[in-house]
């Protein structure tokens, strides 16, 4: 058998850099593919492309009130992808966020609910942010454990522990906390519950901004963030480096936890100003688009959670301005995802094809 036919047709090869040119190429290019297949459904249901794209950016930036509308979209999405992102540098696949968000907002909540009337504002909204990130932390810190102490699958544990969230606010609402009998709604939050806007936003955006320069310092300037990347890089040189690994994994987890668990809070304290099933709202899952899109760094994550935060707003507005389908607004969402998620394959691994690998020996 010869050595050409042993060698695969086409081959995948782990590029070691690319000049930074030819990445901005790329993403460049993955948003323009995006959108030129974006145009396939809209044209399927009779809608003009051109004009749609018109709305979605209109219906998202082109007033302040719609500015701002945008902006408390992409703060639980941003804080979320800060969370996550220590996990995932370090190879733990923490899929838990939602679970995490919403045991955060069932913490503050409760102080909400029960303590409004007898803690002065500040003092309440304090209580409602330490105790959200330590439910939020412990929530994370079960998976873990369990993970550092009998290394089960930390994917699937965190995934099954968002519907035991789910489930205890779930009861909440028809039981202990339900308002008006029957109604399965909790009660809203008083304004001593409720965090102060800033330049006509909840001042969530101030926490996340913080948050993002933190965890840049955290991940990139301290002995932490470096074990991290070791443990990330390989377990065992961190094992045979002194690292105590179990420590190190949940401590990272209590922190992705107590982050989320604070952006649990924003939402019901800023945005929702009440406690419901569904509070974390597929945030746990998106921020992981996020995370990955710009390469865990902090910074770029602003930049990526107002970008989904401009085509979510923007989606809606389409909706109710062009009768387009929700469905329709989902799939442009999905299609711009995809692309620019493939453009990370193609920067960071080449496709090699067998005649052009020969003809590069010959030469």
């Amino acid at each position: 058998m010869s050595a050409e036919t042993r060698t695969p047709l086409i081959r995948l090869v782990k590029r070691t850099e690319m000049a930074k040119g030819k990445v901005f190429g790329i993403r460049v290019a993955s948003i323009v593919i995006a959108l030129i297949l974006g145009c396939i459904p809209m044209l399927l249901t009779g809608t003009d492309p051109i004009s749609a794209y018109g709305v979605i950016i209109q219906g998202s930036l082109s007033r302040p009130i719609y500015i701002k509308q945008t902006v408390k979209i992409a703060i639980p999405l941003l804080g979320c992808a800060l969370a996550i992102a220590p996990c995932f540098k370090m190879r733990f696949w923490n899929i838990g966020a939602e679970g995490q968000i919403t045991m955060g907002a069932v913490a503050a909540t409760y102080f909400a609910l029960f303590w409004a009337e007898s803690v002065p504002h500040v003092v309440l909204l304090a209580i409602m942010f330490i105790t959200a990130a330590a439910a939020g932390g412990l929530w994370a810190l079960i998976p873990a454990f369990f993970k550092a102490r009998w290394n089960t699958n930390e994917t699937l544990f965190t995934l099954m522990m968002n519907y035991i969230a789910i489930g205890i606010v779930a009861w909440l609402q028809g039981g202990p906390w339900e308002g008006r009998k029957g109604s399965q709604l909790i009660p809203m939050f008083q304004d001593s519950a409720r965090l102060p806007t800033v330049l006509g936003v909840h001042c969530g955006w101030i926490i996340v901004l913080a948050l993002v320069f933190i965890m840049y310092i955290y991940m990139n300037r301290t002995k932490q963030g470096y074990e991290i990347a070791v443990i990330g890089d390989s377990v065992n040189t961190a094992r045979y480096a002194g690292m105590n690994v179990g420590w190190i994994i949940m401590r990272t987890m209590f922190i992705s936890g107590a982050i989320s668990g604070i952006v649990g809070f924003m939402i019901v304290s800023g945005a929702n100003f009440t406690l419901y099933s569904g509070v974390a709202d597929g945030v746990g899952f998106t921020s992981i688009t996020v995370a990955w899109l710009s390469q865990l760094n902090s910074f770029a994550m602003i930049a990526v959670s107002m970008i989904l935060a401009v085509i979510e707003k923007g989606a809606n507005t389409l909706q109710t301005r062009l009768s387009v389908p929700a469905s329709i607004a989902d799939i442009i969402t999905g299609i711009l995802l995809f692309c620019m998620l493939s453009s990370e394959f193609f920067i960071n691994y080449s496709l090699v094809f067998r005649r052009r690998e020969k003809k590069e020996a010959e030469a």
